[in-house]
């Protein structure tokens, strides 16, 4: 079995992942500043979804004998405009949802079923995660201003649901 390949797809897989939590806590970070706390809430929440992806990338690549290569090969896009930032969220797991299906393919043909199968799970969350930014951004551009004023309302301390 050619496992150094997997190793190198894993670790690839843990620098994407790395640069979604890093990317996805920025925008909950803005998101919070504006007001916007479902919508930043929901980007904590899929940050927190790709920590575990990254958990069970680094344990394969352990129990693979491989070196877990903690780098971030992208950096956080400064991004300040909700609409966009759900548009570059929706991007990323979209790359990563391909990404994740040629790696699964190459494990296949080295005769690494375990990290196959890994990958085909990975790519199922990360088309969930697409779905759920699509149907943001598609909120956004049908409601507009409208929808992102009816964000700074849930979370107040007036709605019960403020933060302490």
């Amino acid at each position: 079995m050619k496992m150094k390949k997997s190793v190198e797809l894993l670790n690839a897989a843990v620098a994407d992942e790395l640069h979604a939590v890093h990317q996805y806590m920025y925008f909950h970070f803005h998101l919070a500043d504006l007001g916007y706390m479902p919508l930043a809430s929901l980007l904590k929440q899929i940050a927190i979804e790709e920590m575990g992806h990254v958990e069970r990338l680094a344990e394969r690549v352990l129990y693979l004998e491989g070196e877990v290569e903690m780098v971030v090969t992208a950096s956080v896009d400064k991004i300040h405009d909700p609409r966009k930032m759900l548009e570059c969220a929706r991007k990323m797991e979209e790359d990563s949802a391909v990404s994740y299906n040629k790696w699964a393919l190459e494990c296949a043909k080295n005769a690494d079923s375990v990290t196959k199968q890994l990958f085909e799970g990975l790519v199922a969350d990360e088309e969930r995660h697409n779905d759920i930014f699509d149907q943001e951004v598609r909120r956004v551009e049908k409601f507009g201003e409208q929808y992102l004023a009816l964000q700074s309302f849930e979370g107040t301390p007036q709605s019960g649901q403020g933060q302490p």
